[in-house]
């Protein structure tokens, strides 16, 4: 992996005031499916610090599912829609405690906010939603969102995490939204099966080309690829909010951002 340097284009994000962050599965989970409490706790930590430095701060998380199927031993691959959903719910409230308690250790307070689609599709749920999240910044509360998928059916599914914390944004009208998963960000290949892939650092238009860049997931537990996230950076536009695409797992990955390192992709369009 290349050092980070700082880069002029990135100047700005150290000026970032309203963050939503987006945690996948794949940064909160062991390849058992479990949940790893070591990653965990470092984005918890790294949160905790922008928190204390006055950034306002959302996390969409996701995991439940995942959390799900690791306390009962189950296989994704094995299980119907509605065990899904089941699995929702009872990895919704580990993966919630997990956060209540390690969030707590920095003295700092979280809400849960469980979301659908609906929720974005009309001016009113859009309003309502929004005044929810200043109140509570208001009384620096950190949210926690995830989609609300023990009882989300086709029709009302977001469908992917990506996706929402792109709406959360537009909702927030966040400055920076950085999405982290288990890639360095976007590349001209698909790094997975091409050693020689280059990582994409700087993106000031979305074109054909970048769109086309973007891959499926290898990962089983996770549910968005790169085109997800794609997608997310065109829905982000709408509120002018920027993005950074970039690995969860690389130590201290939010503070870096957010200091104006090169490192991950950064989507200034």
């Amino acid at each position: 992996m290349t050092p980070h340097h700082f880069d002029n284009n990135r100047s700005e994000l150290k000026k970032t005031k309203k963050l939503v962050i987006k945690v996948g599965t794949s940064s909160l989970t062991h390849a058992t499916g479990k949940l790893n409490l070591q990653k965990i706790d470092s984005i918890v930590l790294q949160i905790a610090n922008l928190h204390n430095k006055g950034i306002d701060v959302v996390l969409v998380s996701s995991g439940a599912i995942a959390a799900g199927l690791g306390k009962l031993g189950l296989d994704k691959r094995s299980i119907s829609l509605p065990d899904k959903q089941a699995m929702a719910a009872i990895g919704q409230n580990i993966l919630i405690h997990m956060y209540m308690k390690m969030f707590s250790e920095y003295g700092i307070n979280i809400g849960q906010v469980l979301l659908t689609k609906e929720d974005f599709q009309s001016e009113n749920r859009s309003k309502l939603c929004k005044d929810t999240f200043d109140s509570l910044s208001k009384y620096h509360v950190i949210p926690i969102v995830n989609e609300n998928d023990a009882v989300a059916v086709e029709e009302i599914k977001v469908g992917d995490n990506d996706t929402l914390s792109a709406l959360v944004a537009n909702i927030v009208e966040a400055d920076l939204l950085i999405i982290l998963s288990d890639i360095d960000g976007l590349y001209d290949a698909n790094p997975t099966h091409n050693p020689d892939a280059i990582l994409l650092p700087y993106v000031d238009e979305m074109t054909p080309y970048i769109e086309s860049l973007a891959q499926d997931t290898d990962n089983i537990m996770g549910t968005g690829g790169m085109s997800t996230k794609i997608e997310a950076v065109k829905i982000a536009k709408l509120s002018n909010t920027k993005t950074v695409i970039a690995n969860g797992n690389v130590k201290n990955i939010l503070n870096d951002i957010l200091e104006g390192k090169s490192i991950g992709t950064y989507f200034n369009i």
